[in-house]
């Protein structure tokens, strides 16, 4: 199996642990967008530091398993501009779906919520009309 699909593998096994955990524990869904919302406007004040340390979890661990391994090859683009807004209009869609792939992706399909499993087949179409758009006929990415 080549290394990649292994990454790959073993990164969505991790996600959907998380995501379980932090159900069972917190009796909510783990939607990133969610809860970095939450501390963007204010409203999570009662469970900002648990906010905090999920999304401390999200960038450290990621950072460290590259240092461990090396890390894989993702062909992102050097053109910081084009990573900016793919960044901006990510955060956007977020917001404009009330959720993001691990809230509508990993959490809601799982439990068969039909507006999770709605939301990520527009959030997929999206990105591969996006993908098409900007590699294809633009050339930018």
């Amino acid at each position: 199996m080549p290394q990649d699909w292994l990454f790959g593998l073993v990164g969505g096994g991790i996600i959907g642990l998380a995501g379980s955990v932090y159900l069972l524990v917190n009796g909510r869904i783990m939607g990133a967008s969610g809860i970095i919302g939450g501390l963007v406007d204010g409203s999570a004040r009662e469970t900002g530091r648990e906010r905090a340390a999920f999304l401390a979890g999200l960038v450290l661990v990621p950072g460290l398993a590259v240092l461990l391994t090396g890390g894989a090859d993702t062909h992102l683009t050097g053109n910081l501009a084009v990573v900016a807004a793919a960044g901006l209009l990510v955060g956007l869609g977020t917001r404009l779906a009330n959720g993001c792939t691990s809230g509508h992706g990993v959490c809601g399909i799982s439990r068969l919520s039909l507006r999770g499993i709605v939301a990520t087949v527009f959030y997929i179409l999206a990105g591969g009309l996006t993908v098409v758009f900007f590699r294809h006929l633009l050339g930018v990415i």
